[in-house]
């Protein structure tokens, strides 16, 4: 019986240049940092990115948190400590207080036609809300996102953050550590999501996914335009239910 929808972020609730979008981000704090630590920013670029890179691995062996891979990451590559209390305020600043304006221009992020509807929809129907964004952003920056989606922080019982997760997308570690939080198995959970790599994991761990993006998966249970998926998530879940009876 599903108990819980999961939502995807980008490019299903969030229409976005999500390449711009890392670059201006990456841009900005290395520029920033570089002023702090006298450093060149352009030699901080490709700390970042490694950084990035190393919480996406998929063949990783260690449990740590993937804001620890990417503080060590960044630190092994350049020396500076983003954990160090005054440039972890730094950052902070940045993603709270900056990172918000970046909507505008070539990012060009706006609402997904259907997603605040959607998402109303999951609580109409009593289901449990969250959203499963592909973990490699703090919650600051997750909360300017959703900002330009049309959605807050108060629309989902969790939201999965680099500080609360210890996998990126598609790995099943990833998936079943959120609905372990959550409290649901993820046989429960609906995940909503327009990546046929990220979001469509292998069909034995018991996540079921409606599929928001262009393609045509053969994984997905449901496929279709998010408007369409608002209207119709009482007869999917009420399908998927019927199935598992």
């Amino acid at each position: 019986m599903i108990k819980a929808v999961l939502f995807d972020l980008d490019d299903t609730l969030l229409r976005l240049n999500l390449t711009a979008f890392i670059a201006r981000y990456v841009s900005g704090a290395a520029r920033l940092l570089g002023q702090a630590a006298r450093t060149s920013p352009a030699a901080l670029a490709v700390p970042f990115m490694r950084g990035f890179l190393a919480m996406d691995a998929q063949d990783r062996a260690d449990s740590l948190t993937n804001e620890q891979v990417y503080v060590q990451t960044f630190l092994d590559a350049c020396g500076i400590p983003l954990d160090d209390p005054a440039i972890a305020d730094l950052i902070d600043f940045y993603e709270r207080e900056v990172v918000p304006g970046f909507a505008g221009g070539i990012v060009s992020a706006r609402p997904v036609a259907g997603a605040r509807e959607a998402v109303d929809a999951v609580h109409a129907t009593g289901l449990t809300c969250a959203l499963a964004t592909n973990p490699t952003f703090s919650l600051a920056c997750d909360r300017a996102r959703m900002g330009w989606a049309g959605v807050s922080e108060d629309d989902f019982a969790l939201i999965s953050t680099y500080s609360n997760s210890t996998r990126c997308k598609p790995s099943v570690r990833y998936y079943q550590e959120f609905a372990n939080q959550l409290g649901v198995r993820l046989e429960e959970c609906l995940m909503v999501g327009n990546d046929a790599r990220r979001d469509i994991v292998r069909p034995d761990c018991g996540l079921r996914t409606a599929y928001v993006g262009h393609g045509r998966p053969r994984g997905a249970v449901w496929r279709g335009p998010m408007e369409r998926f608002a209207r119709e998530l009482p007869q999917v879940v009420a399908r998927l239910n019927e199935q598992d009876a």
